[in-house]
């Protein structure tokens, strides 16, 4: 597991002048579990989202989203962009309608 802190520059940057805002949190996690051996694959994914749960409540709701898994539930994908979740919504609808970019943390576009 890696922590990565959330400091420094990122923290001057205003929540909104960028798609992600989640910059009041202290740290940024990463559970990462990796074998050479891909017959480790379901063990080791079994262990990482164990790990995920023990932690989870003490956790903001909202991540980075590029360490988030890639199934994580679209809640917690709203979460993390919080109230620039709604203007992403618009670029998506404009830019693609039919969400034909719709793998891991996907924002959909309006209906």
């Amino acid at each position: 597991m890696h922590l990565y802190p959330i400091d420094g520059a990122v923290r001057r940057v205003p929540k909104d002048a960028t798609a992600w805002n989640t910059r009041d949190a202290n740290w940024s996690m990463v559970i990462a579990a990796i074998d050479a051996d891909p017959k480790q694959a379901d063990a080791l994914k079994a262990w990482g989202r164990e790990y995920w749960k023990a932690v989870h409540p003490f956790n903001l709701e909202a991540a980075y989203v590029n360490f988030m898994m890639d199934d994580e539930v679209q809640g917690r994908v709203q979460a993390t962009y919080g109230d620039n979740y709604a203007r992403l919504v618009e670029v998506k609808t404009r830019y693609d309608p039919t969400n034909l970019f719709h793998v891991n943390q996907n924002i959909k576009p309006a209906s």
